[in-house]
């Protein structure tokens, strides 16, 4: 933490104390310099860039980010390299998909009241939680039975584990735009109005209580997360939809779908970046060296089984980029499958389209991850995206869980069978 001066100091050739008086931030006693190398490089290049040049960067910069609502030779052109050199896109898309994006981006709250009413429901929700807890129960198994974890830190991974909150499908409370002055007929108007709108409600956060009630992504999204500094998941009710979620399934298919995602997000709470927080979102190594040591031995199988894996042509997976992902995949299946267990104790399950519950529940986890992506995209995604190719998110995970290699009766040698088997969770 450093005062406004030495952050100053680190960057003089830009004029902090004006910029700050022009926003119009609320006085500010202390600031978190999270990476005050950028801030000293930054010095160094405006120096050494002439003013013109930094208002053609910037006007570029400014029509770039507001191409996809400018007349349509922009737009076309904007998409002409980030969409088709890029990710190999062939076409736009339909101008009303794109409406959505921008509402979705603006006024998220107000299209996710609107989806939760048409698509969601209490029914949605609860029986989410009920699976939510059904992989809690799982999880908090599953660290007891580990091996390689000592008494003292799972006694803190269950302190963490059962200080988590869940939120499902949509906020508590909704979001109020009633100020946005949204003009039919000015798209690039409505948007800047809706950006100053956020920017001030950001602002307005300063030196106020964190609002652990707040989401960070809209209703409508398909996506989920784990927030370390929170300790809670999140699942937007646009995720909680076919294929990831469906009411009219069995829960085979529901715990391979949602339910290992639910079971992803959950380790998370425990992975190589989220151990580094206590139960209250409090940056601290609560791990003894010699669990950390394990931890490491164990998820350094993980790095070398996907760096294997090829993205596309000659560029393979990076398995250290994708690491905490693998691991949350592989542990998230895990859990799902014990929680399944849980569930159908002591009853008979008949088959399903000729499938058991447990085959069931790995073809569920296959399908949500299918995709059909150019190759441009998937080079794009191998050297940036901390996540798999869908592929080998199924087949990497897979190929370390003897139970699918049960259900369905894989032989040793075979594809589907690593040696040796990766397991952090």
């Amino acid at each position: 933490m450093q005062r406004q001066e030495l952050v100053a100091s680190l960057n003089p050739s830009f004029a902090w104390p004006k910029y700050l008086a022009e926003a119009k931030i609320p006085p500010i006693e202390m600031l978190n310099v999270a990476a005050p190398d950028f801030f000293k490089n930054l010095d160094s290049l405006i120096q050494a860039t002439s003013l013109d040049e930094w208002k053609t960067y910037l006007r570029w910069h400014l029509v770039h980010s507001q191409a996809p609502l400018l007349p349509t030779p922009f737009v076309n052109e904007n998409f002409n390299f980030y969409g088709k050199v890029l990710t190999g896109a062939k076409e736009l898309r339909p101008r009303w998909k794109r409406c959505v994006s921008f509402v979705d981006g603006d006024l998220g709250d107000a299209l996710g009241r609107k989806y939760v009413e048409r698509t969601f429901g209490v029914e949605g929700k609860d029986r989410t939680l009920r699976m939510v807890h059904a992989i809690e129960v799982s999880l908090a198994r599953d660290i007891a039975e580990l091996s390689w974890m000592t008494s003292e830190t799972k006694e803190k991974a269950f302190a963490k584990l059962y200080a988590i909150t869940n939120k499902i499908g949509y906020p508590d409370k909704w979001r109020d735009y009633s100020s946005v002055n949204i003009i039919r007929g000015d798209a690039l108007g409505n948007s800047n109005r809706a950006s100053q709108f956020e920017f001030h409600r950001q602002l307005e956060k300063i030196g106020k209580p964190v609002d652990r009630t707040e989401w960070g992504m809209t209703p409508p999204t398909v996506n989920a997360y784990y927030d370390p500094q929170m300790n809670n998941i999140n699942f937007p009710a646009g995720i909680l939809q076919p294929p990831f979620f469906d009411r009219n399934m069995d829960d085979a298919v529901n715990f391979g779908a949602i339910g290992a995602v639910i079971g992803h997000e959950l380790t998370h709470e425990f992975d190589d970046a989220g151990r580094q927080f206590d139960p209250q979102g409090n940056l601290r190594d609560w791990w003894t060296p010699q669990d950390a040591e394990e931890f490491e031995k164990r998820a350094e199988c993980l790095v070398d089984e996907y760096s294997i894996f090829t993205a596309v042509d000659d560029v393979k997976v990076n398995g250290k980029l994708t690491l905490g992902e693998n691991t949350a995949d592989n542990g998230g299946v895990r859990l799902a499958y014990m929680a399944l267990l849980d569930d159908i104790a002591g009853k008979t399950i008949p088959k399903i389209d000729g499938f058991t519950p447990e085959q069931r529940l790995f073809l569920a986890f296959a399908q949500v991850w299918c995709e059909n992506v150019t190759g441009e995209a998937a080079r794009l995604s191998a050297l940036t995206n901390p996540h798999s190719p869908g592929k080998d998110r199924v087949n990497g995970v897979l190929q370390n869980l003897p139970e699918f290699q049960k259900a369905f009766a894989c032989r040793i040698g075979k594809p589907m069978i690593h040696s040796p088997a990766c397991r952090v969770w």
